[in-house]
């Protein structure tokens, strides 16, 4: 037997047949444009995820024929339809900062133990903020809707599926009580929004109905894809993994709905039953992200600086503050920014470089830090996952920075994986995914970069200063 994923990312869909023991069989992917007609917007086009869906399945069916579909997608985001399911505007995404102004309204009406009850401090790119902007400036769009479902939801119900979400999403769009997996009514009376809007709730394999794609194949609902990274994993309570891409998770799975009243982290649900499980989170937003953007202002491209990273990082390199795009963990400001510190007549392209990918490391760095100060546990050996972890030098300096031991691990595309698993009625895998290879710390490097991370983030609590949106009494909460 085999079953198709599914798993709707913020620039690309993959698409993969899986068989009952986890293989892939077949995949593909296809790419969409994120577009940003306003500084700080992002959104997309719903109507290009469809039709790039469409050809990478195209694709994966040619050979295979799956008998049961499940659904993985980019988190927090929404997308607003009519009673037809047609989108009445772009989807807005999770990197989107346009409702700071909702931001700070939500911050001071939710005490830090009720915004840990959501899950998460009160951040742009949330359905919560998104919606009370979309209220506030688009009162006429909001008057048409019908539905205001997440990405991977609306992206099943457009195919021809049920109109519901499942736990994990549920919980990430701040406006669910991440213990009871409910809708808050506190949430969306602040928000503005009816009940009547949302799906309901369901478990992330409970049957979705059929969807057409060249034939009718039965789905399920599906799941965010963090949580379906940790299904495809098939990670449990006390484990936990590190994934560095375009942004960087820190995950680490939890036993009990323990809330984070610090807010320098999320936690969600897990794929699955409601209540059936949680994990923390520290997410990045300045990884793959930030790495591009700055090798693009030198000409240069990563192979050219993990070349430079051969010699490891000089105390003389320049330090790198990698947040071009603000920040969620530790910081949760959006309005961060980048800059370079330490720069002098020796400093060469090569330094440069290398603090780039240095940067993007201590970000990573910190997160692990948060996640672990919070209570949450990563395993001896945290598998390192996703599309920015290829390169055996920057692995290196990922270990170094996080002090961590470091498991390399086989399994680039986790999250389709997680929805195939969840499509044959599964959570999880039923095994953990091997680990091929382990990086471990050097002490050396370890104690020069922790000098250079505490200076990074004195640099950055500087700025906060500067602007008045630093707290005493936090990493750098947005006021």
């Amino acid at each position: 037997m085999t079953f198709l994923g599914i798993d709707l990312g913020t620039g690309s869909v993959k698409a993969a047949v899986v068989n009952d023991e986890g293989k892939v069989l077949a995949e593909a992917q296809r790419g969409y444009r994120v577009d940003s007609p306003q500084p700080g917007w992002a959104q997309s086009d719903p109507s290009a995820w469809l039709d790039a869906v469409r050809s990478a399945t195209t694709d994966v069916l040619k050979t295979e024929q799956p008998i049961a579909v499940g659904f993985s997608g980019q988190m927090h985001g929404v997308v607003v339809v009519d009673e037809n399911l047609v989108p009445l505007r772009p989807a807005i995404l999770w990197a989107d900062a346009r409702s700071m102004h909702q931001v700070q309204s939500m911050s001071q009406r939710f005490s830090a133990d009720q915004l840990s009850q959501l899950g998460s401090p009160a951040v742009p790119g949330f359905a919560a903020t998104n919606v009370a902007w979309l209220y506030a400036n688009e009162p006429e769009v909001m008057a048409r809707a019908r539905y205001v479902l997440q990405p991977k939801d609306w992206l099943r119900a457009a195919l021809g599926g049920a109109i519901a979400t499942d736990p994990s999403d549920a919980t990430g769009t701040l406006l669910c009580d991440v213990v009871t997996e409910a809708w808050s009514p506190l949430a969306l009376a602040w928000a503005g929004l009816s009940e009547q809007l949302l799906p309901e709730i369901m478990s992330s394999n409970a049957p979705a109905g059929l969807i057409n794609l060249r034939r009718e194949i039965p789905a399920v609902v599906g799941a965010a894809d963090t949580a379906c990274a940790l299904a495809g994993l098939g990670l449990r309570p006390g484990d936990g993994f590190i994934a560095v891409g375009t942004g960087a998770q820190v995950v680490s799975v939890l036993a009990q709905p323990d809330l984070d009243s610090s807010l320098v982290t999320h936690t969600f649900a897990t794929a699955g039953d409601i209540g059936a499980g949680w994990f923390r989170i520290g997410a990045v937003q300045n990884a793959g992200l930030s790495l591009t953007t700055a090798l693009s202002w030198f000409g240069s491209d990563v192979a050219e600086a993990t070349a430079a990273l051969r010699d490891g990082i000089q105390s003389s390199d320049p330090i790198y503050v990698p947040y071009v795009a603000g920040e969620r963990t530790p910081f949760m400001d959006a309005d961060l920014r980048g800059s370079w510190h330490g720069i002098g007549l020796s400093t060469d392209r090569a330094a440069m470089l290398r603090s780039i990918l240095e940067g993007v490391a201590q970000a990573v760095a910190l997160a692990v830090t948060a996640v672990t100060k919070t209570g949450a546990v990563l395993p001896d050996v945290v598998p390192l996952v996703g599309g920015g972890t290829h390169d055996r030098v920057f692995r290196q300096l990922l270990a170094d920075a996080t002090g961590c031991a470091l498991g390399v691990v086989d399994v680039p595309n986790a999250a389709v994986v997680g929805a195939a698993i969840l499509a044959f009625g599964q959570v999880r895998a039923v095994n953990r995914a091997e680990v091929s290879s382990v990086v471990e710390p050097g002490q050396t490097a370890m104690q020069l970069l922790a000098e250079r991370r505490e200076t990074m983030t004195q640099l950055v609590r500087d700025q906060q200063l500067t602007s008045g949106r630093f707290s005493q009494s936090g990493a750098g909460e947005s006021k």
